[in-house]
């Protein structure tokens, strides 16, 4: 299916001007939704955010149901390599949800700028609800084949257009601006945790009692996530005048003048297209190359989503993510991704998963926080809307192309590839110069444009 198994990535900045509005004082209270009183702080860390009451909603919500997702893309990874025998099918049918964003991405942006954000995803929401109980009854009744599954994957990917620019922009309205990056890093902890239980109990399920009761879990889990939309109300609800105008040619232009957008995205779309497509790798690592079961195939995903949650954490610590970061976490991914192609067993494996999450995720998390920090939010919408195709949008061509090499050249091969991907990126970073201080770059969001 996707790569984070949500189709979620780091969430979006509030405006500017709501910024420089909030009191700065230590202690000082903010009115917000009734009940929704948050008390903004000086005091840094990485859990920050988790004061507000209705980020903390919204946080619970995402534990269950980014959980529930990957106990499904766990099972789906394993029931279609069961069914055909072949990493280059596997590789199709996990191309198949990602080809809407491939398609129609960009444009997902708009939908989130001009309707309710809360009223949007609790309707997104109710559709992969509604997709993942289709998937169960399919399985219960013994007719979950790889046809269906594909035909389910698009439409989730239908959905997911809307969904991930308007998750993006609406976490940004549950916190104050000086709890944003704890919100980030929380966004990223809340997948990468889901990471780690998903496939973790989704191994566990198919050892015992097979692939159907997995879908069961996922489709559940969306309840989860409805009532915390329904209950919670934003800090901030975004001001209709705000609204952008304009269209996706407006926001390329936008950000193919400014080297810190620009950069960010070139990097993940080279990162994304062929180091991140671990949903076609792992269970051929796992069944192929280890010759494990699906126990060792949720090992493996197990240990890759750990390194992801202590990576996401770490990067809660940085204020700004500097042109040097960003580098060096590619050059890390990219170093990780070739040890985990010459691991000889899967102890070695497990380790070296370990830190090609930490480094991954840190990449991820730092490269969404750059756009997030240095667009307008006039331009933001559009702007999350190319982050969202670049990291999810290249799956189909991704996975396909990380299909093929893994048939004509074994999985060891699909990650050395990964590695030099990773390394070209780093290489781009070290030959643009983003202005040296952070904060002079923060010029654009003193307006609307």
């Amino acid at each position: 299916m996707d790569r984070e198994g949500l189709r979620v990535v780091p969430e979006a900045a509030p405006d500017v001007e709501q910024e420089s509005a909030q009191p700065s004082g230590q202690g000082a209270l903010t009115e917000t939704a009734p009940g929704d009183r948050v008390r903004t702080t000086s005091r840094r860390g990485t859990f920050r955010a988790l004061r507000s009451r209705p980020f903390r909603l919204y946080f619970a919500g995402q534990v269950a149901s980014a959980s529930g997702t990957f106990v499904q893309q766990t099972a789906i990874g394993w029931l279609v390599l069961r069914l055909t025998g072949s990493a280059a099918q596997l590789g199709l049918v996990l191309a198949a949800g990602g080809v809407p964003s491939l398609l129609f991405g960009p444009w997902g942006g708009t939908i989130a700028d001009r309707v309710s954000l809360r009223r949007l995803l609790i309707g997104t929401q109710t559709a992969y609800g509604v997709l993942a109980g289709l998937l169960w009854a399919l399985a219960t009744a013994g007719k979950a084949s790889v046809a269906a599954i594909v035909a389910i994957s698009v439409a989730g990917g239908v959905v997911q257009i809307a969904d991930s620019p308007a998750r993006q922009a609406f976490v940004g309205s549950l916190v104050m601006p000086e709890d944003l990056s704890s919100a980030v890093s929380l966004n990223g902890v809340v997948m990468n945790s889901a990471r780690v239980v998903g496939p973790a109990l989704a191994g566990v399920l198919i050892l015992t009692i097979g692939t159907t009761p997995c879908f069961a879990v996922n489709a559940l889990s969306y309840l989860a996530v409805i009532a915390a939309l329904v209950m919670l109300r934003p800090l901030r609800p975004g001001a209709p005048g705000r609204r952008a105008t304009g269209g996706v040619r407006e926001g390329l232009r936008y950000a193919a003048s400014r080297q810190q957008l620009w950069l960010p995205l070139v990097m993940m779309g080279l990162v994304g297209l062929l180091a991140f497509n671990f949903p076609v790798i792992l269970p051929v690592l796992a069944s192929h190359t280890f010759r494990g079961d699906g126990g060792t195939y949720g090992l493996l995903s197990t240990m890759l989503s750990i390194g992801s949650v202590a990576g996401s954490l770490g990067v809660g610590l940085i204020r700004h993510p500097r042109r040097p970061y960003l580098m060096t976490a590619a050059l890390a991914f990219g170093v990780f991704l070739a040890a985990t192609a010459g691991a000889p067993d899967i102890a070695v494996a497990c380790l070296t998963l370990l830190a090609t999450g930490a480094a991954a995720f840190s990449f991820v998390t730092l490269c969404s926080t750059a756009l997030q920090l240095h667009s307008s939010p006039a331009y933001r919408g559009r702007i999350m809307a190319l982050w969202v195709y670049v990291y999810l949008g290249t799956t189909p061509v991704g996975s396909i192309i990380t299909g093929a090499i893994i048939s004509a050249a074994g999985v060891r091969a699909a990650l050395l590839t990964g590695a030099a991907a990773c390394l070209v990126a780093a290489t781009i970073a070290s030959r643009v110069h983003t202005p040296p201080d952070a904060d002079a770059a923060l010029t654009d969001l003193a307006g609307s444009s």
